[in-house]
């Protein structure tokens, strides 16, 4: 197609090695596209999300993995936008989104991840997290008033042990889910604050944007270094070689999302999946039904 180019997105540029010490400040929010135009870019996320739809179908009919995909993130990241356009051509019997709120009186009354867990996809699934457990160690670090519900005291936000435990935590749950058949990979869409503050004015700008507008999303600005330092400090703590996270310039929303569709791509191919092959007896029954419905016409 005239005007388009392809394009080796190469991941390892975005990956956060085990036991690196972030500065998110060192991390760059927009780069050089990996696109030419507009075009370029339909042509290359249409290509992607073909070759998604085609492994999500392999994935669903081997029934013997999953993929677990976490989105992170400042309020106006781009995770709902990445999960609508790099997941469009996927069946939806074969992929499931959650997007963890505020915990309920009953999952309060549980340990932090006991509510992830029985979301977590089926073998054969791929399910995405749109904010997860790593809320935990963000939004309740920068806020440590919700520990109170939690069942601790607030001091507790104090205690650097009672953060590395929950780090822990998540560390061996990730690495229950990949001993037991579920990948799981993790991407930070790294916005800029004064990126997010255009989005923000544009919510309020355009009419056809006005129902994206939270006045408590503005507030939590408020907060930024807060959370630069929270996030930080977590996804140093939890990025592993078996679950890492990838920190994604997200100040280009279409850069952003053919940089986490082509990192998904390349874990679901890593997964070597190949369709189930009936076994000698089912053979021969598929023959013995295939002549019965030859003759019956």
């Amino acid at each position: 197609m005239k005007g388009t180019r392809h394009v080796r997105i190469d991941p390892d540029q975005y990956r956060l090695p085990a036991g690196k010490v972030v500065k998110l400040g060192k991390w760059p929010s927009r780069t050089k596209p990996v696109y030419s135009s507009k075009e370029d870019y339909e042509a290359l996320l249409r290509e992607h999300v073909d070759r998604l739809s085609a492994l999500q179908q392999l994935l669903y009919a081997s029934d013997s993995r999953a993929l677990l995909i976490i989105l992170q993130g400042m309020d106006g990241a781009g995770k709902d936008g990445a999960i609508r356009h790099v997941m469009s051509g996927v069946n939806p019997l074969g992929c499931e989104v959650h997007s963890f709120k505020q915990p309920s009186a009953e999952e309060l009354q549980h340990d932090f991840l006991w509510r992830i867990h029985q979301r977590a996809p089926a073998r054969g699934r791929i399910g995405i997290f749109n904010r997860s457990h790593y809320e935990e160690v963000l939004i309740v670090r920068v806020h440590p008033e919700f520990l109170v519900n939690e069942g601790f005291d607030e001091k507790a936000a104090g205690d650097k042990k009672f953060w590395k435990n929950r780090y822990g935590a998540i560390v061996d749950f990730e690495r229950h889910l990949d001993r037991n058949g579920t990948s799981v990979i993790k991407f930070f869409l790294h916005l800029s604050r004064e990126e997010q503050r255009q989005r923000f004015l544009a919510r309020i700008e355009r009419p056809e944007k006005n129902w994206k507008f939270n006045l408590a999303d503005v507030q939590e600005r408020k907060f930024w270094k807060r959370y630069m330092k929270a996030y930080e400090e977590c996804l140093g703590a939890t990025t592993t070689s078996n679950s890492p996270w990838f920190i994604v310039p997200a100040d280009d929303k279409d850069n952003a999302r053919l940089i986490v569709s082509q990192i998904i791509l390349e874990t679901l191919e890593g997964m070597d999946l190949h369709s189930p092959r009936p076994n000698s007896s089912q053979l021969r029954e598929l023959e013995t039904i295939g002549d019965e419905l030859r003759r019956k016409g």
